[in-house]
Formats: C-alpha cells, structure tokens, sequence
C-alpha cells in the first residue's frame, strides 16, 4: 500500500508547529510577563527612589532647619541664663561691695567719735588737774604770805619804851595801876609790844593791833611809827569797848579776841 509520504510528513511538520506555537506563546507571554514584571519593578523601584530621595531630601532640609532653630533657642536660653547670673553676681557683688564700704564708713565714724570723745575728756581732765593745781599753787602761796611778814621796809620806831609809855598814860583813862598786868598781857598776846607787828592775813597793825591799821590815824598821822601814838588809840579803844585793861583781857581769854 502505497502512503502518500509528502502528506504524512507535511502533516507532522504541521503539528510539530501548532505543538511549538503554543509554547513559543507561553515564552513569550512569560518573557513579556518578566520583562512587565521588571520593568514595573524598575519603575516602581525608580519611583519608590525617587519618591524615597525626595523625602529624604525634604526631610534633611526640614530636620536641620528645625535643629538649628531648637539649637538656636536653646543657646538664646543659655546665653540669656548666664546674662541673668552675670547680671546677679555683678548685683551681688556690687551689693556686698556697698554694705562692705558702708560698715567701714560707720567703723571710721565710730572710730573718728570715739577718738573726739576721748580727745574731750582728756582735755576736760587736763583742763580740771590745771585747774587744781593752780587753787593749791594759790593756796600755798596765800598760807605762805600769812605766815611771812611783809617784805616793806619796817617804819622807823619812835624812841620811848612801850610799856613804860602806857604805864605814864593809865590815870589819864581813869585807871590805877593794877589794870597795867591786864594791859601787858593783852598785848604781849596781840603783838608782843611790837610798834610794827604787821598781820598779813588780816590786816591788824600796830601794838594793839588795830584793824586795819588806818584806823590809829585818828590818833596822829604818825601811827605807823610812833608807839605812843598806837598806845594812846589802843586805850581809848579798850575804855569805849571794855571799859578797862582787865575787862578786854578777860574777854580776849574767853573769845581769842578783843
């Protein structure tokens, strides 16, 4: 039996082809699935760069923007802070540099008034010892005059012994001569009999001691000199004031004065 071998082989080659076909498709559909797929995902992956470095970029200008701000306003607060402890410790300072020269102005016055009161109480101390030594300088000199006599020269004494001179002149007054002891007596105390006996401390002169002596002027102006003179004012003082020799005596011992 004869076979008709172009057609049979026709036939195969034929099938071989629409057997091929369907793979060749399927490859092809694969590679253009794969490649869609690649390309999808190098455009989704250049897209998600893009969009990734675009963020990133927004994200590194907006981040140091706001760090440099954060940064700026925290060293604003510090540098404000250490401005605000400067200006304490400058007011601080400033205060404790003021008290410290007020309390040396209220030590230097202190010290200033007390040395001024120290200063017037040693002058009042000093003015008080001059003072006191200048009354006991006065009063020695005023015990040692008293009991210096006057340094005048002594008056000339008229001759004539005193007693013996008022012995002669007792009858003229009335008197005997028993008020002559009396007499003597009283101005051997006064005196001593003395034409010059001179009190510094009172003034009393003369015999009797008459104060003050100017009184014997009365008598004659030579009663400074003259003992009859003194004698004869003596007992017309102790007639007038005593009556007698005896009586002025008598109160002289009683009184220590006549």
């Amino acid at each position: 039996m004869s076979r008709n071998v172009g057609r049979h082989r026709t036939s195969r080659r034929g099938g071989a082809q629409l057997l091929r076909r369907p793979a060749v498709l399927t490859s092809a559909a694969i590679a253009t699935v794969s490649m869609s797929a690649t390309a999808y995902a190098s455009t989704s992956g250049t897209i998600g760069a893009s969009n990734t470095d675009a963020l990133t970029r927004s994200e590194q200008a907006t981040v140091p923007a706001t760090a440099n701000s954060a940064a700026d306003t925290a060293a604003k607060a510090a540098l404000m802070k250490r401005a605000a402890a400067a200006r304490g410790s400058v007011t601080s300072r400033s205060l404790a540099r003021q008290a410290t020269l007020a309390a040396a102005a209220r030590a230097n016055q202190a010290a200033a008034q007390k040395s001024s009161t120290a200063a017037k109480k040693a002058a009042a101390a000093k003015k008080a010892a001059a003072a006191k030594k200048a009354a006991a300088a006065r009063q020695a000199a005023a015990s040692k005059k008293a009991s210096t006599p006057r340094s005048n020269p002594a008056p000339v004494i008229s001759g004539g012994n005193p007693q013996a001179i008022a012995a002669s002149m007792l009858s003229s007054y009335g008197w005997n001569s028993g008020q002559m002891s009396c007499l003597v007596s009283l101005w051997n105390k006064e005196s001593g009999w003395n034409p010059s006996a001179d009190n510094a401390s009172s003034g009393a002169y003369g015999i009797p001691q008459s104060l003050p002596g100017s009184k014997m002027a009365s008598a004659g102006a030579d009663w400074r000199t003259n003992p009859a003179t003194q004698i004869k004012w003596g007992l017309g003082y102790i007639k007038g004031s005593y009556g007698s020799p005896c009586g002025a005596w008598a109160h002289s011992q009683a009184t220590n004065w006549y």
